[in-house]
């Protein structure tokens, strides 16, 4: 019996022994499987340096922009977008951009510009339908108020380049960027509600003021462009542009006394622009290169 005992003791033992020496081997190996992915995580954090995103990527950006003068062919003097328009001028764009894997982009963006009330010299412009109070009749009688304002449009597609200055971030640096396309700008006239109408700035007679002209422009920026390497929306871009903008009347009858202008206006203009923008992008495919390694 004592014999028995024993062996059946022996058999438990073994038993245990069996146990203990199978859970070592699973801890040995889930401490393997721990170092293996930790080499892993390792070799994407460095990959993380070398590799980068290619998407399209959607902006919404709003900044300041400034005339700085320009000329025009037959020396008219107050045309330019500097002696016409008070400055400077609120500007919202929506922006697109294709970046690829070499850091070249793709883009093209539609900028909308204007500010309030800020047209210059409007009585010298327009003395032949102010009285001598240098106030606009209205159709009843009395002094109208008008907001006279520039708004201005652009279209324009271009090519750009990232150049890497973070040394573990692909994705950012420093942007350079070139684009050209159209544009047109011209004076907005806006009359009291609370008022009578003001005929000689309604309809079409606001069309002998109101300096419509459309052109071609080409525009160079330089800024820095950050792209998280993670899902946030920290995405933005803070450029410096110059635009140089060629442009004719649109109208086929102008009235500006300052300018020396009641016909057609034959002249051609060049201005030139700065602005102060800042977008706030939005990557719509593609992946990080933590994305591409985690996920």
């Amino acid at each position: 019996m004592t014999f028995v005992f024993v062996k059946r003791n022996a058999k438990v033992q073994l038993f245990f022994d069996t146990q203990v020496k199978r859970r070592k081997i699973a801890c040995v190996t889930v401490l393997v499987l721990l170092m293996v992915a930790a080499g892993g995580s390792a070799s994407a954090q460095v990959k993380l340096s070398t590799d980068t995103l290619q998407c399209n990527i959607i902006g919404f950006s709003a900044g300041l922009q400034m005339p700085l003068g320009g000329s025009n062919s037959q020396d008219l003097k107050g045309g330019g977008m500097k002696d016409l328009y008070d400055g400077p001028y609120v500007n919202f764009a929506l922006e697109w951009m294709y970046k690829f894997r070499s850091g070249w982009l793709l883009t093209g963006d539609g900028d909308l510009w204007f500010n309030s009330d800020n047209l210059l010299s409007r009585v010298e412009r327009m003395g032949g339908i102010y009285n001598h109070r240098g106030q606009l009749v209205s159709i009843g009688g009395v002094d109208g108020v008008v907001l006279a304002q520039n708004r201005g449009l652009a279209a324009r597609v271009g090519v750009g380049r990232i150049l890497r200055v973070l040394p573990k971030d692909p994705n950012s640096g420093i942007l350079l960027k070139l684009s050209g396309g159209w544009f047109m700008q011209k004076t907005v006239f806006t009359q009291d509600m609370n008022e009578d109408e003001i005929p000689q700035i309604s309809g079409n007679y606001a069309k002998l003021y109101d300096h419509l002209r459309n052109g071609i422009l080409l525009t160079e920026s330089i800024g820095f462009i950050y792209m998280s390497n993670y899902r946030t929306y920290v995405n933005v871009k803070l450029t410096f542009e110059l635009s140089q903008c060629l442009s004719w009347s649109s109208r086929p009858y102008i009235i500006d006394n300052l300018m020396g202008l009641n016909g057609k206006d034959n002249s051609t203009y060049l201005d030139h622009m700065a602005a102060v923008r800042l977008t706030w992008m939005f990557p719509i495919t593609g992946r990080t290169s933590y994305d591409y390694y985690y996920y």
